[in-house]
């Protein structure tokens, strides 16, 4: 496929910058902007504030609302949001694209992996270097690159650089709902889902669940029968919600956190789980709500116990839709100019690609680095692929810009199948 030179002479200068993409990448994630550590995500939006500032767009800072959430002693609190960052470029041209990555992490301050280090001369290993630190040093590059060719003024553009994916984009998830409605299609920068660069087809859903058990405290030893243990409860709970793996086609249930009692000598009042589902078809997720709700119930007929059942399902799930495959072949004719690999499959994991995509904008959501075990003291990032996929999307960019690679309007799109055409 024939690259026009404007485009060539952009993608070479991207080729210039990976010394200082990583720079920013280790940076970026040397700062601490785990999703509830308010003051890492303050340095972090200053850091992104500066660097996105330099492009020719409008930025601002939104704050977002307080969400709800469960202490691990079961009490319901008001928990403060990050910023999110707004970066825009308008134009008199057709396609409206949305950018989006988070600046938060699965890092809290008080774990171990806090800072970044060399395995060899291609490869680092450090808190959120592929997600998505790493993804946020490709939008910036990319843009800078769209906006050195001639075709900078014929498309308009939206970052959006929220704080809180990490937990379920709580306190941003209206602001991804509108930025749904303004645009055409989304590109989101998650890490790929293999170190060979894989990018997600298909996404399961994913609801987060919280049991909290309240009974009656006792001594152990004086008045054991006294005590209405919490934990003992929730522990026959436990067995029952992992019994329903298997009774779901492509359901997931995992309990991944258990918090309860205070000393052991005291029969514990309180005890606390939290309960990850995942699911490829939503049908499933009522009846799956109903069965925690039932097996909830079951305590509260218990003497001396309660027990209450909080959240939802918040991410539905993402299938492979007509327009996001078109999508991808024209991503990959991107590639194949560039002497680059462009293969897709499925995955369990979720990320906010999947809410958008039911709000009806199609998207492709892994256009970060190419890395791996993430949410792991193990997390890597491949440091050549910030410079591939940087070529990547600006490539892809440049083309839509150009009119080269055309994509309906939503309004179209009511009256004609979802496709692009070339």
């Amino acid at each position: 496929m024939w690259i026009m030179p404007d485009f060539d002479s952009s993608l070479q200068w991207i080729a210039d910058q990976l010394p200082r993409m990583r720079t920013l990448v280790e940076r970026w994630s040397n700062i601490n902007s785990g999703s509830c550590h308010r003051p890492g995500l303050a340095a972090m939006t200053d850091e992104l504030d500066h660097a996105f500032s330099q492009l020719n767009a409008q930025t601002a800072r939104i704050d977002l609302p307080p969400f709800p959430t469960i202490t691990d002693d079961g009490q319901t609190v008001r928990q403060p949001s990050g910023q999110a960052l707004s970066v825009h470029h308008e134009s008199a041209g057709p396609t409206r694209v949305l950018l989006n990555i988070h600046m938060d992490t699965v890092y809290g301050p008080d774990q171990p992996f806090q800072t970044v280090r060399e395995i060899d001369a291609d490869t680092i290993n450090g808190p959120g270097v592929a997600d998505a630190k790493g993804g946020l040093a490709i939008i910036l590059v990319a843009l800078e690159a769209l906006q050195r060719s001639d075709v900078a003024d014929q498309l308009t553009w939206e970052v959006l650089i929220n704080p809180d994916e990490e937990i379920g984009s709580p306190g941003s998830i209206d602001l991804l709902r509108q930025a749904a409605a303004r645009n055409d299609l989304g590109l989101l920068y998650e890490p790929s889902i293999s170190p060979d660069g894989l990018f997600a087809a298909a996404r399961k859903g994913s609801g987060n669940f919280t049991v909290v058990v309240c009974g009656q405290a006792a001594h152990a030893g004086r008045a054991f029968h006294d005590g209405r243990s919490a934990i003992v409860a929730l522990a026959d709970l436990v067995q029952s919600v992992h019994a329903l793996n298997g009774q779901f086609d492509g359901a997931t249930i995992n309990v991944g956190q258990i918090h309860g009692g205070t000393a052991i000598n005291t029969v514990p009042d309180r005890a606390v789980c939290r309960i990850n589902i995942r699911i490829t078809d939503q049908a499933h997720a009522p009846e799956l709500e109903q069965h925690l709700r039932a097996l909830t119930s079951r305590i509260n007929q218990r003497d001396g116990l309660t027990a209450e059942l909080h959240g939802s399902f918040h991410c539905p799930p993402k299938p492979m839709s007509d327009a996001a495959l078109q999508l991808f072949g024209h991503l990959r004719a991107c590639g194949d100019a560039l002497g680059q690999t462009v293969e897709w499959a499925d995955t369990g994991g979720v990320c906010d690609g999947n809410k958008l995509a039911a709000w009806g904008l199609p998207n492709i959501d892994t256009l970060g680095p190419r890395g791996g075990a993430i949410h792991s003291d193990r997390e890597f990032l491949i440091l050549p692929s910030l410079v591939g996929r940087a070529q990547l999307s600006a490539l892809f960019l440049m083309k839509l810009a150009s009119g080269q690679l055309k994509w309906m309007s939503p309004s179209d799109q009511s009256m004609h199948p979802k496709s692009i055409a070339q």
